[in-house]
């Protein structure tokens, strides 16, 4: 960031000149839409300050109602100014400064157009980095507009935006609610599942009754083995015979 130095002028001298520009969102947004819960994404103010090539560019944001009372003589980085107090005490913060260099006109082939308002999240617990991008706190709405200072003198500015509201992310239950509901769910699945394991254990009961009265009740038939008749047999040799007559 370039330095900013103490203007000696008066107040009623530091007027800047209104330029006829409205900061938009853009129509052409990038990966992760033209509005988030925490950011939005305007077109840079491209072929806006071309008259102004010494001064910084910064950007504004305002929450909506604190737009008109918005002080340009205010200086960036700044606790007036310190994105970290915003919304409250601060009412408007000034970040995403830029010289004329980083706004080219007309536009390069290939070049990106837009800023993201609200990307920075590792400067916004950081009172060292008064002018971060920080997350923005809420859905607003919110007011931005370009400011050019040369050193901390405003030389030109561009019309406020129409107000932004971000997405509002969904409500979250409260711990006693999911709770109760989780221990209800829980009394239904405990019931069911006694509910049937009580009728399989009857089926099963019923079927060991079934079976033992068939089998204790039954008429058993033992039949008699059958005698068995063993023949005798005289196995004639040769001394059985009568001698032989000569």
């Amino acid at each position: 960031q370039r330095g900013i130095h103490t203007s000696t002028a008066p107040p009623w001298l530091l007027t800047a000149v209104r330029l006829k520009y409205t900061p938009v969102l853009t129509k052409d947004p990038p990966l992760g839409g033209q509005r988030t819960t925490s950011t939005f994404v305007l077109d840079q103010p491209r072929c806006v300050f071309e008259d102004y090539g010494n001064a910084d560019i910064w950007l504004v944001v305002a929450l909506d109602r604190a737009a008109s009372t918005f002080n340009n003589t205010a200086r960036p980085g700044s606790p007036e100014t310190a994105f970290q107090s915003f919304p409250k005490p601060v009412r408007a913060y000034m970040t995403l400064n830029a010289t004329l260099v980083s706004y080219p006109c007309p536009k390069p082939a290939g070049d990106i157009t837009v800023l993201r308002v609200g990307s920075e999240t590792s400067c916004a617990q950081d009172v060292m980095r008064p002018t971060c991008n920080g997350p923005l706190p809420g859905p607003g709405p919110y007011r931005v507009k370009f400011l050019a200072l040369e050193g901390s003198v405003p030389v030109a500015e561009t019309e406020w935006s129409k107000p932004i509201t971000l997405i509002e992310g969904r409500a979250v239950r409260s711990p006693s609610s999911i709770s109760t509901k989780s221990s209800a769910s829980m009394i239904a699945i405990t019931t069911i599942l006694s509910i049937l394991f009580a009728i399989l254990l009857a089926g099963l009961v019923a079927m060991l009754v079934f079976w033992s009265s068939d089998s204790c009740g039954g008429s058993s038939t033992f039949s008699k083995p059958e005698s068995v008749t063993v023949r005798r047999y005289n196995t004639h040799h040769v001394y059985d015979q009568p001698a032989a007559r000569l």
